[in-house]
Formats: structure tokens, C-alpha cells, sequence
């Protein structure tokens, strides 16, 4: 990282981390066209590529999809600010859930911003991290202060996981390998690891212990 205020004496060095190409080029063009206020200096499509790109890069700004592949995009944090403790996070996703924004928040973000966002809320929001503020997508903010969850928590706080994540975890819960899995649905096994990690980011959890015990709670094996 350089020396001097980022966005004032110099550009902010920005690292985009998203298991999607389409939302990585968005994002870099939305940057490129601030006139030199950003500057993409690397781009990660799973968690351990996040968690080495920024020890090497040491940026201003991680924008930080909350679900990806190789593990909790969350329980990596720690080790990113171990590398770099001014390292600003901006959270940008698809899960419009109040308890998902209060986890990223506690785990050390400064923005929580959905994908559907405009540019401009894009903007401000990564801008409002790097000034070390915090911004909060509007309707998660009142869902936020009314005390509503909604989302992924579901009926008495049970995950809502899709057809897709359903059956992966039942076959992880059954013993199957990812690449057994991939093989079983007719998919590619990248494609298991993504439905995989979104699971267990839904889920809160990790092993595959964990894992198939909450397959047995949520009645997918017996």
C-alpha cells in the first residue's frame, strides 16, 4: 500500500473478491470510471486467493462477497486484518438479511451493501469504508432498528437452503466427496464447492461432522 490519504494524495487500492467473474468486471468497471480515485490491484475468486492477495497487496478496500468457495468469507477476516489492520471491508451480496449484516459488522466491516445497489450506492458506500464509516444497505438498516429478521433465518431460525444446497448437503452428510457429488448432480465439482459454501454460510457451520449433523436437525438423512 502507498503512502499518503487514499482518494485525496493518492488512488484506493482496492482487492474485489467474488466467486463470479460477471460481478468481479462490474465492480472493476464501476471503479475505473472514478478518474484514477480507484485503482484494482488484485481479484480473488474464493477465500484462501482473499486472504494471500491482501497480505501481498495490503490494500485500502476489500470488497467482499459473503459467500465464496474454500471456506467462511467472514472467518476469514481475522487473518486479513492480522496482515493489515487498516484494511477497510465493504460486504457486497445477495442476502438481504439483518443478521447476516449484524455478523459482517461485528466481524469487522464497514459496509453492507446489496448487489442489486446502484453505482452511486456502490460508491458511497465503499467510499464511507475507507473513511473508516459505516453504511448500511437502507432497507436492512430499518429491518435493523425495528428488531425484524427476515431472510435466510426462516422459520423458527432455521436456514432457508435452495434445492441445490439441500441435496449437497445431503450427499456431504451421506459420506460423498465433492467430486462424487458433482458426478451424482451432473455438475462440475466447481459448481459443488460453490453450493457448498453457501450452505454452510447459511448454516453456520464448518465440519462435516457439523454439517451432517445439521442434515439429520433439518430431516435431509435419517
Amino acid at each position: 500500500m502507498s503512502e499518503g490519504t487514499p482518494g485525496v494524495d493518492r488512488p484506493i487500492d482496492v482487492i474485489i473478491a467474488d466467486d463470479h467473474a460477471v460481478v468481479r468486471d462490474g465492480i472493476r468497471t464501476v471503479l475505473e470510471r472514478q478518474n484514477g480515485e480507484f485503482r484494482v490491484v488484485a481479484e480473488a475468486a474464493d477465500v484462501p486467493a482473499t486472504i494471500r492477495e491482501v497480505k501481498a497487496h495490503r490494500p485500502d478496500l476489500l470488497t467482499l462477497d459473503l459467500t465464496m468457495p474454500g471456506g467462511s468469507s467472514l472467518a476469514a477476516l481475522p487473518q486479513c486484518f492480522l496482515a493489515h489492520p487498516d484494511l477497510a471491508v465493504a460486504i457486497l451480496t445477495m442476502r438481504e438479511d439483518p443478521e447476516y449484516a449484524r455478523q459482517a459488522l461485528r466481524a469487522g466491516a464497514r459496509s453492507y451493501v446489496l448487489k442489486e445497489a446502484e453505482p452511486a450506492e456502490l460508491l458511497q458506500a465503499f467510499r464511507l469504508a475507507v473513511q473508516g464509516r459505516n453504511y448500511l444497505h437502507p432497507r436492512l438498516g430499518a429491518l435493523m432498528a425495528t428488531g425484524e429478521e427476515g431472510g435466510a433465518g426462516g422459520a423458527g431460525g432455521r436456514p432457508v437452503l435452495s434445492d441445490r444446497e439441500r441435496e449437497v448437503v445431503r450427499l456431504i452428510a451421506l459420506g460423498h466427496t465433492n467430486p462424487e457429488i458433482a458426478e451424482r448432480l451432473h455438475v462440475a465439482e466447481r459448481t459443488v464447492k460453490t453450493y457448498r459454501a453457501r450452505a454452510i454460510e447459511k448454516m453456520g457451520v464448518s465440519s462435516r461432522a457439523e454439517i451432517t449433523a445439521f442434515a439429520r436437525k433439518l430431516g435431509l438423512v435419517d
